[in-house]
């Protein structure tokens, strides 16, 4: 019963997210006008020396501020629109050529303002439906207590009938519930659907999408080069300041011990039991950075393996679904694991979920991995919750993440890495033959 109680409340709730999103739907629509007005204008007065190429960019990146806006609501409704813009030149001021020839000479200006006026068409009307519609439900549901506490008839139901008696307001009750169900439970799809008319003019062009990629690939391999680089001082600070360290201790024990074993035996063998302690220790430390290099259980039971060993040991129980007829390569497979790791220390550390689960497929030429979780919601990768760093990682192998986190929940990590798996029979065995 409280299951059900869940499912009926996180179903209200996205309804009446859906309902807010149409009334912002409803205001930002009314901006739209404006803007594109100060735009024909700012673009009209482009030929006048130095007013044009101050104007211009100002009212362009006014006109931006809107568009990216509209993407970020776009993909709260998990439709994802990318940001198409040409990168701003190194040398490029406010007010200068550069800056102007930047805005203007970029396609993705033009769509935006193309999306302007029908962007602001279509997201009243469907904002205006999302929104009405649960009113007019609630309508029905009030109509009976309304005539009974006025003691009157003349308070009507729209256009359909007039509540003047106690079992026409009652009639009311029904068709309210169903009004306002059916209002609740199209709103989120109004929203998408005014997402998807977004994402025809705001989201890059093939050429655009071309371009992005040689940017990304650019920057994600920096990061790469340089992710690698502290990883590798990270591991000799390690060994230097650990391991290295206990070792040059138990080398000079060792030699303690063998310069006093003749004439103080009893001291030898106490340097030698702090030695063989110390040996213990340094074999623990070197245990522990070898793990996070990469985990032996993620070498001897696969990925899968891994992750189910790693559910198995957070405090929040987490549902594990995985189908992977191989396995990928050791460094995807690293990443892959690492990146689920994180994910779930997100989720225990920020979520407050009660229940959490990861899904595993691989399908057309690439693992798709789903980390979701019951929590309060509102993850935000530049809040620091280590999503960018999930990111980062996934990246050095072209591998994708898309966060579905609205306030209040569910939260649903999607992460993508395109790979081939080997053949089960190529698959290292678990020592049993």
């Amino acid at each position: 019963m409280s299951d059900t109680g869940a499912r009926v409340g996180r179903w209200v709730r996205r309804g009446v997210r859906g309902v807010l999103g149409g009334l912002a739907a409803i205001g930002l629509a009314f901006t739209n006008v404006p803007l594109l007005v100060v735009s024909v204008l700012a673009l009209a007065l482009a030929p006048v020396p130095f007013l044009g190429l101050a104007l211009v960019p100002w009212t362009m990146t006014l006109v931006r501020m809107r568009t990216d806006l509209e993407r970020r609501r776009a993909s709260r409704t998990g439709v994802l629109v990318t940001r198409p813009y040409h990168p701003v030149p190194e040398r490029a001021v406010a007010g200068g050529w550069q800056r102007f020839h930047w805005t203007v000479a970029d396609s993705a200006t033009w769509r935006d303002l193309a999306w302007l006026l029908p962007g602001a068409v279509v997201g009243f009307t469907l904002g205006t439906i999302a929104v009405l519609v649960p009113l007019y439900g609630l309508a029905g549901l009030t109509l009976t207590p309304l005539w009974i506490w006025l003691g009157t008839g003349w308070y009507g139901y729209g256009a359909v009938w007039s509540v003047d008696t106690l079992p026409a307001g009652l009639l009311c009750l029904p068709q309210g519930v169903v009004i306002l169900a059916a209002g609740l439970w199209a709103a989120p799809w109004l929203r998408r659907v005014d997402a998807y008319f977004a994402r025809l003019f705001l989201a890059p062009t093939r050429a655009a999408e071309l371009r992005l990629r040689v940017t990304q690939l650019t920057v994600t391999r920096a990061d790469t080069v340089d992710a690698q680089a502290a990883e590798l001082r990270r591991i000799e600070r390690d060994l230097h300041d650990g391991v290295q360290a206990r070792l040059v201790s138990l080398s000079m024990m060792i030699g303690l011990a063998d310069a006093v074993v003749d004439r103080n035996p009893a001291e030898a063998h106490k340097l030698l039991a702090e030695a063989q302690e110390s040996s213990g220790t340094a074999l623990v430390e070197l245990r522990h950075l070898v793990r996070g290099i990469h985990p032996p259980v993620l070498a001897e039971r696969g990925l899968g393996g891994a992750v189910r060993a790693l559910a198995l040991s957070l405090p929040v129980p987490i549902t594990v679904d995985i189908d992977l007829p191989g396995r990928p390569d050791t460094p995807v497979e690293s990443a892959a694991y690492f990146a689920v790791a994180e994910a779930l220390a997100n989720m225990i550390r920020h979520s407050r979920a009660h229940t959490g689960s990861v899904s595993m497929r691989h399908a057309n030429g690439a693992l798709t991995i789903v980390v979701a979780d019951d929590g309060t919601g509102g993850a935000d990768p530049a809040a620091g919750t280590g999503l960018r760093g999930i990111e980062r990682r996934l990246a050095a192998f072209d591998g994708t993440i898309a966060l579905s986190s609205p306030s209040g929940g569910p939260t649903a990590i999607t992460m993508e890495l395109p790979c081939a798996l080997s053949s089960p029979r190529t698959m290292p065995s678990s020592g049993m033959d």
